[in-house]
């Protein structure tokens, strides 16, 4: 510890009041003079502490309709001036300006304004402009001043007060300072991504306040971080931590299930769909969907987009898994999920999700839209001289709702709406396609009426001929290739119907 600092006087103008008053409290019975303005000034008022108001430091009353108030010399010599320099001294004393030792200040709500649907002007008048002269100023100014800029730092402060006598130390300064920095840094990020909305610039801002340490990474030997707010997106019931792994797994498990309307059950492993079925009851799309594959469900993450009752959640206590997203539980079905203490459930919320998605690459970041668009019956082009039947298009439509969310290269085979198997991140289509009839049959799948999605187009015809051999009777792939005839051809020499979507759906 180095260089401390006694508290003589603060400056205290926030928004939020929660949690201040056993801070005001304190730094009165330590002897602190207090300067402040509008409300907070009558917040200390009311707590029974004499304050000064800002008006009777500077000579000016607050103008603009509260947009200039501490914008002043007298404020913000204050704050930057340098203690151990006599020249800033002797100006302090030549305008009567009185030593700033501590800042306390919080910014507008923007980004609960944004949320909130305001108005353009609304969300104009919540660009803090005194707030963050004033935090900077402060943070700047770390060897003289300490500077609290959110209501989490209260008590943290109180503490150091408490244990220091009114006085702080450099290292606090300057870790409050970091603090401050951050606040500022997010503020400012999340005002020019508003206004980067409409024709943006090509810059990439990203700023996140809610930390979460993970066990670990990828694998024991990494360091995992998750940067983000779990607790807008589910209410979490039961079980341990969430891991990186499981992370990934839960994101590409609300991205699938999404496509979703009717009743469906999915379980992912290591971000794939290894059992998916859509029913007209969650009962049954639970024992269709583990039924595509027992073995590979095994310590995967489900998800469903019903309520799961007490009879759902007897069958899905039978098998070991991770994690358990729903959008409810009845009291019956959470009294047996729960009996596994580890076992992770999960209640989702309904709120957007980002449209954007990013990951760092080489020495930058790459960044691209969501994959939003899913090609139903209806944008299913014909293609060959046997027509989809309407039960045919309906599986191709629930098959392509998996492959968009299979890594590539990806088949996905599909019958009744129910997944039969899928072959996944397969550097040959034929190998994708070889695989997923294996699966197919290893888990006991008739294929004979099945239909086949592909994540993009077929360049030959091998895969039309082995997909009708096993029994496949339609197919749907984006097309685009210059041989798209060939299989076009294939598949009229075979009796299969072919549809073209026009859209790839790589997920690499």
């Amino acid at each position: 510890m180095s260089q401390p600092v006694k508290i003589k006087n603060a400056l205290v103008s926030v928004y939020y009041k929660d949690g201040l008053a056993p801070l005001i409290d304190l730094l009165s019975k330590q002897g602190v003079t207090f300067y402040s303005t509008g409300g907070t000034e009558s917040f200390i008022r009311e707590l029974g502490h004499d304050v000064v108001p800002v008006e009777d430091l500077t000579g000016y009353p607050s103008i603009l309709g509260g947009r200039v108030k501490t914008l002043h010399p007298k404020v913000f010599g204050g704050i930057l001036s340098r203690r151990p320099l006599e020249s800033d001294k002797q100006q302090l004393e030549e305008y009567g300006i009185p030593e700033i030792d501590l800042v306390i200040v919080d910014l507008y709500p923007f980004e609960e304004t944004v949320a909130s649907g305001a108005t353009e002007q609304e969300i104009i008048e919540k660009i803090d402009i005194g707030g963050i002269s004033l935090i900077r100023a402060a943070a700047k100014n770390f060897n003289d001043v300490v500077i609290v800029a959110s209501k989490d730092e209260y008590g943290r402060l109180a503490d150091i007060l408490t244990e220091n006598e009114g006085y702080t130390f450099l290292e606090h300064r300057r870790d409050f300072a970091k603090r401050a920095f951050n606040v500022s840094s997010h503020y400012d990020t999340a005002i020019f991504n508003y206004f980067n909305q409409i024709e943006p610039l090509p810059v990439f801002k990203q700023s996140e306040q809610r930390t979460q340490v993970l066990r670990y990474g990828e694998n024991p030997h990494q360091q995992g971080v998750f940067y983000g707010n779990l607790d807008h997106l589910f209410d979490k019931l039961n079980g341990k931590e969430l891991s990186y792994n499981n992370l990934v797994d839960v994101d590409a498990a609300v991205a699938l299930i999404d496509e979703f309307d009717e009743p469906t059950f999915a379980i992912l492993k290591h971000t794939n769909a290894c059992g998916v079925a859509s029913r007209p009851d969650l009962l049954l799309a639970w024992t269709d969907a583990l039924a595509c594959d027992p073995v590979s469900a095994f310590g995967g993450v489900i998800i469903c987009n019903g309520e799961i009752g007490e009879d759902t959640a007897q069958e899905i206590n039978k098998l070991f898994f991770e994690v358990l997203i729903a959008p409810a539980y009845t009291e019956e079905a959470l009294r047996i999920l729960t009996s596994k203490k580890n076992r992770i459930l999960l209640k989702r919320k309904q709120i957007s999700l980002p449209t954007k998605q990013f990951k760092t690459l080489l020495n930058g970041v790459i960044e691209q839209d969501k994959d939003a668009v899913i090609e139903g019956p209806e944008a299913m082009r014909p293609a060959t001289d046997r027509q989809a039947t309407e039960r045919e298009l309906n599986d191709l439509f629930f098959a392509n709702k998996i492959v968009k969310h299979t890594k590539s290269n990806a088949i996905v085979l599909a019958k009744d709406g129910q997944l039969s198997a899928s072959g996944v991140g397969q550097t040959s289509r034929v190998d994708a396609l070889k695989q997923a009839i294996q699966k197919a049959k290893t888990f006991g799948f008739d294929l004979h009426g099945a239909v086949l999605a592909s994540d993009a187009f077929f360049p030959f015809s091998d895969c039309v001929e082995i997909a009708a051999e096993a029994g496949i009777t339609a197919i749907a792939q984006p097309g685009g290739s210059i041989r798209d005839q060939e299989s076009v051809d294939m598949a009229n020499k075979k009796g299969v119907a072919m549809v073209i979507t026009g859209v790839r759906h790589f997920k690499h």
